[in-house]
């Protein structure tokens, strides 16, 4: 029995724009609730779940927490930079920078999220229309794109159905 082969599947990579980290590490928002518990059901679910980042990811969240307009928002609910940049670096691992792809998001800023889900065919979730926009184009390249975890995973679902 020691010999046969581990039949558990590996955790799927999973993928958060800084926009959805800070719903979910910062925001408090009602309409962010549904999200929020989405996405620490997948973050706590490290069997079917890993989220990853690299560098460059959190360096732009450490960066947007330093924007003097969230600066009363962190003061509204008791966070600090640090301690958002420590809860992230809790649930994340941190992989290598992709190389690049050829499927270019208009949005620079996200084109490491778009580079890192295609090299890991990973979930992606973003907000960002620019990201949306590169569904079809994703899905094809193995990576499945939502405004939520649901979403993603229903369009994974239609795609293998599609076969």
């Amino acid at each position: 029995m020691e010999n046969e082969p581990n039949l558990t599947p590996a955790p799927q990579p999973l993928i958060l724009d800084t926009n959805i980290v800070l719903d979910l590490l910062l925001f408090g928002d009602a309409a962010m609730a549904e999200l929020q518990r989405q996405l620490q059901t997948a973050v706590a679910d490290a069997q079917r779940w890993r989220w990853i980042a690299t560098a460059p990811m959190r360096d732009e969240l450490a960066h947007v927490l330093a924007y003097a307009h969230l600066q009363p928002r962190l003061a509204f609910y008791g966070h600090t930079p640090q301690a958002i940049l420590a809860r992230f670096d809790a649930a994340v691992q941190q992989v290598p920078v992709a190389a690049p792809t050829p499927i270019r998001c208009k949005d620079g800023d996200d084109q490491k999220f778009i580079d890192l889900a295609v090299a890991h065919q990973a979930v992606l979730i973003s907000k960002d229309k620019a990201v949306l926009k590169l569904r079809r184009r994703l899905a094809r390249a193995g990576v499945w794109v939502g405004p939520t975890v649901a979403a993603a995973q229903e369009a994974a679902m239609r795609a293998q159905q599609l076969g």
